[in-house]
């Protein structure tokens, strides 16, 4: 992987694996640029290291954003440890735009303290890469699944809680 230097003396991954374009499932995403091996670590996703209370300030706030105007207010923390969040919303982290499916082809991995995605199967050159996102059903209604796979719940939800969220829906 080539690292570039950026405004600010950031830095941003030049990727072998992934290019990012307009998605058919939301906004911006991640596709192969070639065949990606199962077990690749295709691209870490980076930002600033906040703590936990930091990071519920961040989310309330681009929460806010996004009821007033759905195009604004999105929200990327991932939950490192126990006591840090990564705020990945900085420019220098093409990895954000990686989207959620409820069959997805790539996964996170935390390692020392990094975020890596990684591939669960092999990607196929043009393929979207996409991963669960885990979250768990506080807000659920908030985050509708847009992933148009044939196992989508509805809701940008961890599969490990798909029979909770299949129950609430039945019940309307």
């Amino acid at each position: 992987m080539k690292v570039t230097k950026i405004k600010d003396n950031k830095k941003t991954e030049e990727n072998e694996w992934i290019k990012f374009k307009t998605s058919k499932i939301h906004s911006t995403g991640g596709f192969a640029i070639k065949d990606i091996p199962k077990k690749t670590k295709i691209i870490e996703y980076v930002g600033k290291k906040v703590t936990k209370k930091e990071a519920e300030k961040i989310a309330d706030r681009e929460m806010a954003k996004h009821k007033r105007d759905k195009n604004k207010g999105a929200v990327y923390l991932f939950e490192l440890n126990k006591t840090n969040d990564i705020d990945g919303n900085v420019p220098w982290n093409h990895a954000r735009f990686i989207n959620h499916s409820c069959s997805p082809n790539a996964e996170f991995d935390i390692k020392g303290g990094k975020v890596w995605i990684v591939a669960i199967k092999n990607i196929k050159k043009g393929e979207e890469i996409t991963y669960d996102y885990g979250y768990d059903l506080e807000n659920w209604h908030e985050h509708p699944c847009k992933c148009g796979s044939e196992n989508c719940i509805g809701y940008i939800v961890a599969r490990d809680e798909w029979h909770k969220l299949s129950k609430r829906l039945k019940k309307g």
